[in-house]
């Protein structure tokens, strides 16, 4: 029997932690591979679940044209630091987002990560 897709919906890292949160509560123990995850997760995410909502929302707010909810993930996983960072998250993607829109995304980066690092 093949399971049927009802619906594709993207993922940040923080997503997939809190959703590794709600199996530990239900579950006695992980499977491998959801302990290998949660475990790449503890070493690789640098905010808090709640700043990287904040972050999120603050960069859907800014209205930028063609920046898709995919997109606004991505650069919530990455936190790209310059402009030029910015581009090499978009490479993968067909978009073309203006240097003053790039600026406003990772001047809102910068933001949380400064606070992160105080």
């Amino acid at each position: 029997m093949n399971p049927k897709i009802i619906e594709e919906v993207p993922l940040s890292m923080y997503d997939l932690k809190k959703e590794i949160k709600k199996i530990q509560k239900r579950d006695a123990e992980l499977s491998i591979r959801t302990a290998k995850t949660d475990e790449y997760l503890n070493n690789f995410l640098v905010l808090k679940q709640s700043d990287a909502e904040a972050l999120e929302k603050e960069i859907a707010e800014m209205n930028i044209p063609r920046l898709k909810e995919l997109h606004i993930k991505k650069i919530v996983d990455i936190l790209p630091e310059s402009v030029e960072e910015l581009k090499v998250v978009f490479q993968g993607y067909a978009l073309t987002i203006s240097k003053e829109n790039m600026q406003k995304i990772v001047s809102a980066v910068k933001k949380y990560i400064k606070e992160k690092k105080e």
